[in-house]
């Protein structure tokens, strides 16, 4: 695996452990709903990006999709109607309640996946090429 792949296993747990962290010690009325909602995408996206060869826009749509599955899958609750209802961690991943606004979240989360790989990119291409010089 090259290390470009690693790093994006790295994000994943990074971003894996912030959302743990929302999810245990933050309970307002916007980091956790929506922050961690943009957050998600964008570990989501990373972990696409870990395991595929997806482009950066192609990653991008894809966790965007991903997230919006999961929110439609609430509107009908699909975590009772697969039988995982009384599973809190069932219910936790997949959630329970429907929210038309995580919409926006999980497009912003999209978005600054987006805008984070094209500045990393431009950061990039403005450094020396080892061993040239």
């Amino acid at each position: 695996m090259n290390r470009r792949r690693w790093f994006y296993v790295a994000a994943t747990f990074v971003l894996f452990l912030v959302e743990v962290a929302i999810a245990l010690f933050v309970h307002d009325a916007v980091i956790r709903p929506y922050a961690g909602d943009s957050i998600v995408v964008i570990m989501v996206y990373t972990a696409i990006r870990a395991v595929t060869r997806l482009g950066v826009r192609a990653a991008a749509l894809a966790a965007f999709l991903f997230a919006c599955a999961v929110e439609v899958g609430q509107y009908f609750h699909l975590v009772d109607r697969i039988g995982f209802g009384h599973n809190a961690f069932a219910r936790t991943i997949l959630g329970t309640t429907f929210v038309p606004e995580d919409f926006v979240a999980y497009a912003i989360g999209a978005l600054v996946a987006v805008a984070l790989e094209e500045a990393c990119s431009v950061l990039d291409s403005t450094r020396p090429i080892r061993g040239s010089g």
